[in-house]
């Protein structure tokens, strides 16, 4: 998984935003980590973020451990924590979320369950992510681009 997404590619080399594949491991293991802690931490750290197995039960325990014991030397304070969804929407092949469909419309384009299902978990995260009304929606595109989700023009 140490791959990063296309869309990503203006951010990654300066390690500015934390990578789609950080916060997928994030969420997996229910820790919100703020962009000024990712900021502060340093290249062997954020890599060690990247490059860490984060799929069975104890990867996902070594992986929080690893922040938050990160986190707290570097702040002084302890990480915050997310609830760990049981069932999240990315995993799930038989059903795109509304805010996909949302945002998808807007740009013309129509995603359907067959698309969805050959995503894989990764891309399917991103899409989720990149769909959020919070979120600044900018590489929305640009993954639908890279995923193969467009109709060919």
């Amino acid at each position: 998984m140490a791959d990063f997404f296309e869309f990503e590619a203006d951010f990654v080399d300066s390690w500015r935003c934390i990578p789609m594949q950080v916060r997928y491991k994030l969420d997996t293991c229910g820790i919100k980590l703020k962009l000024a802690e990712w900021n502060q931490m340093n290249q062997e750290s954020r890599q060690n973020l990247v490059s860490l197995p984060c799929d069975t039960d104890m990867q996902i325990d070594n992986y929080r451990c690893y922040i938050q014991e990160l986190v707290l030397q570097l702040t002084g304070k302890p990480v915050a924590e997310l609830p760990i969804e049981p069932d999240p929407a990315w995993v799930n092949i038989t059903t795109i979320p509304q805010s996909i469909h949302e945002k998808a419309q807007e740009m013309g384009v129509i995603i359907t369950i067959e698309a969805w299902k050959d995503l894989s978990i990764l891309q399917r995260f991103a899409l989720i992510k990149l769909s959020r009304p919070s979120h600044e929606n900018k590489n929305f595109l640009s993954a639908l681009q890279e995923f193969k989700l467009l109709p060919k023009s």
